[in-house]
């Protein structure tokens, strides 16, 4: 069991994290004299060893005055220090849970999971037991990683997220200096990303690339929006390329990269292009959009809707580069059968549409 120290565990469920998080933060006294910051930062957090201290500044998550820094830097009188991490601080217990992977690969460093729709990733808001995190947790006791489960840090075993009824590929860390490194690739983008989604209308473009603000709503706090960019000083810049792979007339069959990874960012850029993820609740594309009006046709949607109870989405393709060995590794998933079933009966709806009019 770990004891996290933080007031509040906010809700994260999003396609990817790309963000970094304050955990601390100083103001250097004005009497201060040069001292590397390793030094300094470790004197001044609790349990807090020197090691970890340069793991985190090798991985720039050590910022003075606005930038990062590395662990030789000299501190100076009035620098602005924080100590930023690609998770949020958290405040509940986590426990490990006897709950089945799907682990594609593992070795000392990392574990690649291929997650199903329908499991939260993290604990949190309602959903305190039955996570990945759980899962995770309960999977390294078994090969006896104690000292990582009972480290406060064990949060940062997650370098990234996807939503809760996103199903595909996530690369977790299983110590902190594999943490540090991976973290570091999702913050710069240069991890490959690949989703294939499901959504509604067809496009005049065959491929493209948005690039706006996100930001939760000022409406719904469940949902994130666009935002022009003075419009919200909390939105985040997010751009998403996306290439069309099958039309079947009323809905089509995508490709999205990600080159950021804010929160809902495939199904909000989706939703504001007017290509609603088929099935997606929360951004309107659990209703039929595009038809006819033939009673048949609103049977064959409404029985696919049944089938896919959620966003047709998948994260279809992980690549990063391991961080102990430097060896480029890509990983690849399978559409699931709710999405592969539900795509088949799309192809066979055009193929024998009069039957259904």
């Amino acid at each position: 069991m770990i004891k996290m120290k933080d007031d509040e565990l906010e809700e994260v469920d999003a396609e990817d994290s790309s963000e970094l998080f304050e955990h601390f933060h100083f103001n250097v006294d004005k009497g201060q004299s040069p001292l590397r910051i390793d030094k300094f930062v470790t004197s001044r957090i609790e349990n807090a060893s020197r090691n970890k201290i340069q793991i985190a500044a090798g991985a720039d998550f050590i910022w003075v005055n606005g930038e990062p820094v590395k662990s030789s830097y000299k501190v100076k009188p009035l620098d602005d220090i924080s100590i930023m991490m690609p998770f949020q601080r958290r405040g509940i217990e986590l426990v490990s849970e006897n709950i089945p992977l799907n682990i594609v690969y593992e070795d000392d460093d990392v574990i690649v999971v291929d997650k199903e729709a329908g499991m939260v990733v993290h604990p949190g808001h309602g959903n305190y037991s039955g996570t990945l995190v759980n899962a995770l947790l309960y999977h390294l006791e078994q090969q006896g990683k104690q000292a990582l489960i009972e480290d406060d840090e064990t949060g940062g075993l997650l370098v990234h997220r996807i939503d809760k009824n996103t199903s595909g590929l996530l690369v977790v860390a299983k110590n902190l200096a594999a943490n540090a490194k991976l973290a570091k690739q999702f913050f710069y983008h240069s991890t490959k990303r690949k989703y294939i989604a499901l959504v509604w209308g067809t496009f005049e473009e065959k491929e493209g690339t948005i690039d706006t603000y996100i930001g939760r709503s000022f409406q719904d706090r469940l949902k994130m929006t666009v935002f022009n960019e003075n419009e919200n000083p909390n939105a985040k810049h997010a751009i998403t390329h996306y290439r069309v792979v099958e039309e079947f007339d009323y809905v089509t069959l995508i490709e999205c990269r990600l080159e950021t990874g804010r929160t809902h960012q495939i199904r909000v850029h989706m939703e504001h292009i007017g290509h609603p993820l088929f099935g997606d609740e929360r951004y309107g594309g659990n209703r039929i959009l595009r038809g006819t009006t033939f009673s048949k046709y609103k049977q064959f949607v409404e029985h696919c809707f049944a089938i896919l109870p959620r966003q047709a989405l998948h994260a279809a393709l992980l690549g990063f580069r391991h961080p102990a060995t430097g060896q480029d590794m890509v990983f690849e998933s399978k559409l699931p059968a709710d999405m592969a079933t539900v795509i088949d009966r799309w192809r066979n709806y055009i193929k024998y549409r009069n039957e259904y009019n």
